[in-house]
């Protein structure tokens, strides 16, 4: 019993340590046109259009595309951005991928 509280312990420091990169998923939806998700992705991220298009039909073929990587904290503050346009977006350890 005490290996399996150590083993839980070790991935929560995993999870809140700086070491691991977070990313930025952004998954397809039935509802946002592509040219919008290509206009959100230029506007939050600065993707150049041709950048932003290309991340786009990854998005739409393959139902989800990474489009940003750093901190918990920049993936949690870019989640809550692309929310606010609408968009269906999650976080997750750049390790889980």
């Amino acid at each position: 019993m005490v290996k399996t509280a150590d083993k839980i312990e070790e991935e929560i420091a995993a999870i809140f340590s700086g070491d691991q990169p977070w990313v930025t998923i952004v998954w397809d939806d039935p509802v946002n046109l592509m040219t919008y998700v290509t206009y959100v992705l230029m506007e939050l991220f600065g993707y150049s259009k041709a950048k932003a298009n290309e991340i786009m039909l990854k998005i739409h073929n393959e139902g989800k595309a990474v489009v940003s990587t750093g901190s918990r904290e920049e993936m949690e503050h870019d989640v809550a951005r692309l929310h606010e346009f609408g968009l269906w977006a999650t976080l997750q350890r750049g390790d889980q991928i």
